[in-house]
């Protein structure tokens, strides 16, 4: 990059402490901004969105799904403009066009009755198929650009300290996301779903120049190194060290499928229970009220593990974290096939705890930790389309569980065969960086 400080008045180099913690700060509020691209922002919006448009819940729940997996097929070509042109660039230009698309989002229901009258159609395809593009734009500029790019420039400024930064930024993103429904629920109460809309696309616009004066791709650029270190010998020494795999040869490794479809597990799971949570617990006799009550336990017992996990994630081999992944999983799963019981609940919630702590962690920290930094962009842009992916077909597959067979209990006969298959395959895994 030519002039890696262009069109912004901030001089890394003449910041009297290392930038990567401005980095840090503004990377985890970037990734804060893409809730309205994440299912956490999404759901909140289901119910107005749906009654206004005159779909039903699957209606709405198929056309998240078929937006949602449209876009993962573009988020891996993201991660590599990520590589090439680095989080600067691609996360301005995310934040822009996740903001024009809520600002179009907000007017959804008059376009559709707008292309109705013109068809002289009421049929409901018309906002579906509407829906399925908008959808297409939050998820991918959301869940799959900006926070990819967020997260990712976050890891390129440190190296040693890589997990003790990721459990800062972790504690930051998990209370943003438990707190964001409360807050967006309160936005559509006071001012409606459409106006709620546009204050959102207004906060992205504005975001999107904070964006352009202080993100940073890379230490190398400004003549520092990952960490803040200025000994060049250690440069010179990491450089060595460290080896860097493209996306062809990560996927050549166990390390890479296993950690991905676990992450995809987790994002599955996390978007078909959330998407779903009061019908679940109303359909074991439980509240809407115990229902949403849930998510703070998870939220508390996630950000203690993801502190605890991101500290010694630079000392201990993450091969652990991946078992116990799958046998928190488990628990989550087993918890939701008995939560007519009260020993359910707390199976559930312990198991999504840590899943979701773990999440945080692995998501971040283990993929530059095991194939290097230089090609990070297109490695976590394939991931990303995992866990696009995975939440694009749960709630559809949550929903259809319960339509077609009464019970909700039924995704989990297919998800316990998944996770005892992981378990045995995960014991070969190991660090390419050690073969």
């Amino acid at each position: 990059m030519k002039n890696p400080n262009s069109l912004s008045f901030i001089k890394p180099k003449k910041f009297p402490f290392f930038y990567g913690y401005v980095v840090l700060v503004f990377g985890s509020i970037g990734v804060l901004f893409s809730i309205p691209g994440q299912t956490v922002g999404v759901s909140v919006f289901t119910d107005p969105v749906k009654d206004a448009l005159g779909l039903t819940r699957n209606q709405f729940s198929n056309a998240y799904m078929i937006g949602t997996l449209v876009s993962a097929f573009f988020v891996t070509k993201a991660g590599r403009l990520f590589d090439k042109f680095g989080a600067r660039m691609v996360g301005f230009l995310a934040a822009i066009l996740l903001g024009i698309s809520l600002l179009i989002f907000s007017f959804s229901q008059r376009i559709s009755n707008s292309i109705q009258s013109i068809l002289d159609s009421p049929s409901w395809i018309i906002p579906f198929i509407l829906l399925c593009f908008l959808f297409f734009l939050i998820r991918f500029c959301g869940q799959g650009v900006l926070t990819m790019s967020s997260r990712n420039m976050i890891m390129m400024w440190f190296d040693k300290n890589r997990g003790k930064v990721n459990s800062i930024s972790s504690i930051t993103i998990s209370l943003g996301f438990s707190s964001s429904p409360i807050f967006i629920n309160y936005l559509i109460d006071s001012h409606g779903w459409e106006v709620s809309w546009q204050i959102l696309a207004l906060c992205l616009l504005i975001f999107s120049f904070f964006v352009l004066q202080f993100y940073r791709n890379k230490p190398e650029d400004f003549e520092m190194i990952p960490d803040g270190f200025k000994s060049a010998t250690k440069q010179k020494q990491k450089a060595k060290s460290e080896l860097n795999f493209n996306l062809k040869e990560a996927k050549k490794t166990r390390a890479f499928w296993m950690f991905g479809l676990a992450l995809a597990f987790s994002s599955f799971l996390i978007t078909g229970f959330t998407f779903h949570v009061v019908s679940i617990f109303e359909s074991n006799s439980f509240t809407k009220t115990e229902a949403i009550a849930i998510f703070l336990p998870i939220s508390l017992i996630a950000i203690t593990v993801s502190t605890i996990a991101n500290i010694l994630s630079d000392y201990i081999a993450h091969k652990i974290y991946l078992f116990i992944m799958i046998f928190s999983g488990i628990l989550a799963i087993y918890g939701l096939l008995v939560l007519e019981n009260a020993m359910g609940i707390y199976f559930l919630i312990a198991g999504m705890g840590v899943y979701s702590g773990l999440f945080a962690v692995v998501n971040a920290v283990t993929w530059p930790r095991y194939f290097g930094r230089k090609f990070l962009g297109e490695i976590t842009g394939k991931v990303a389309s995992f866990l696009v992916i995975a939440s694009a077909i749960a709630p559809s597959l949550f929903s259809y569980s319960f339509t077609s067979f009464g019970s909700y209990k039924f995704i989990s006969y297919i998800l316990l065969p998944f996770l005892i298959f992981m378990f045995f395959a995960a014991f070969k895994v190991k660090n390419p960086q050690m073969d």
